[in-house]
């Protein structure tokens, strides 16, 4: 896996951290959002979480017992696939879990990032929903 020069050591120690299923997952997760723009960043948020930024939040990851969150701050993303599972009615963040063994959208799931990221960069998603 090839991340760009703004990853972060604290990210690899929380997923190096999780059972082997959780950190296939992670690690595919954090590949398809660097891949959505090169110049997202990872940082450590409330103590243990690694998010991604750009502009704004796009996501964080949160490890579960039976699944792994990736928590979609940006209420306003489309979801034509139906990828969120829960908090579609949320005012900061959605939840995509992935289940040990699950296949994960990858299309949908970088599209989202996209839109995030552009939503970011026009503002974020609290600006453009007041513009509404």
């Amino acid at each position: 896996m090839s991340l760009t020069r703004k990853s972060d050591p604290r990210v690899d120690a929380y997923i190096d951290a999780l059972p082997h299923w959780q950190q296939r997952i992670c690690r595919q997760v954090r590949t398809l959002v660097h891949a959505a723009d090169p110049d997202v960043a990872e940082t450590i948020k409330r103590t243990r979480l690694p998010y991604f930024v750009l502009d704004g939040n796009v996501c964080a990851l949160m490890a579960a017992k039976k699944h792994v969150n990736v928590l979609i701050y940006d209420p306003l993303a489309p979801d034509p696939s139906g990828i969120i599972t829960s908090g579609q009615e949320n005012k900061t963040a959605r939840r995509v879990a992935i289940r040990h063994g699950e296949k994960i959208n990858t299309g949908a799931l970088t599209a989202m990032f996209q839109a995030v990221i552009a939503n970011n960069r026009a503002g974020g998603w609290r600006k453009l929903n007041r513009a509404r």
